[in-house]
């Protein structure tokens, strides 16, 4: 009787997004000591990242929600377009159930964050790999408790707590309108809906507003 052929595991390919190269680094390390894993590239901005992503199309991208120049959040959809295959896993200092809400509802299927990395990372890969989610633990309890619709704060639109999520980054009216693919106009018009709706005026108060609701880190 013939010996049966061992079992071949597929390695997992992994991009990591992260604009700190010591992070990377240190997540390089981690990941490829476990012996299914293997980080194919790495990438510090966004564009990079679609670059890696449309080069590799890995089985797992590892992203980071606040990378210099455009923030990745919006950017997830498309991310998901060019790659339809590759599963996201955000990773991130932000701790808001609200920012991993976001996250899923944008195409994520992991959300882990930074303070917990380690291990935690390596799950979330594994199950992003296998199509299945993955939650920091602590973040898990809260989204499970708040209606499943339940969207940005003061009854702002999605694309409204955007803009005002890069109003409060720092960008200008064009910089939005380029980074979110529409008119200088009509981010003039929704700029003007959310201070209408949240009754601040100044730009000084959309930032504080941003950050008391952890729209944005500090």
């Amino acid at each position: 009787m013939d010996d049966e052929a061992p079992v071949v595991e597929e390695t997992i390919s992994i991009v990591i997004a992260d604009d700190h190269a010591v992070m990377r680094s240190g997540l390089k390390m981690l990941l490829e000591a476990e012996h299914d894993l293997e980080v194919v590239a790495e990438a510090g901005d966004v564009e990079e990242t679609i670059r890696k992503l449309k080069a590799y199309k890995p089985a797992v991208l590892l992203l980071d929600l606040h990378m210099p120049g455009r923030p990745s959040l919006p950017f997830i959809p498309e991310m998901r377009a060019l790659s339809p295959r590759t599963r996201i896993v955000v990773l991130t200092m932000q701790n808001s159930p609200g920012f991993a809400r976001e996250a899923l509802r944008s195409g994520a299927l992991g959300y882990v964050t930074k303070e917990a990395a380690d291990a935690e990372v390596v799950e979330a890969v594994r199950l992003a790999a296998a199509d299945q989610p993955y939650l920091h633990p602590r973040l898990g309890a809260k989204p499970a408790t708040e209606p499943v619709d339940a969207g940005p704060p003061d009854d702002l639109t999605d694309r409204e707590a955007q803009v005002l999520r890069l109003i409060a980054l720092g960008h200008t009216n064009t910089e939005i309108a380029s980074q979110l693919y529409l008119s200088v106009r009509t981010v003039e018009s929704h700029r003007a809906h959310i201070q209408q709706k949240l009754r601040l005026s100044t730009r000084a108060e959309l930032v504080r507003y941003a950050l008391d609701h952890g729209m944005v880190e500090a």
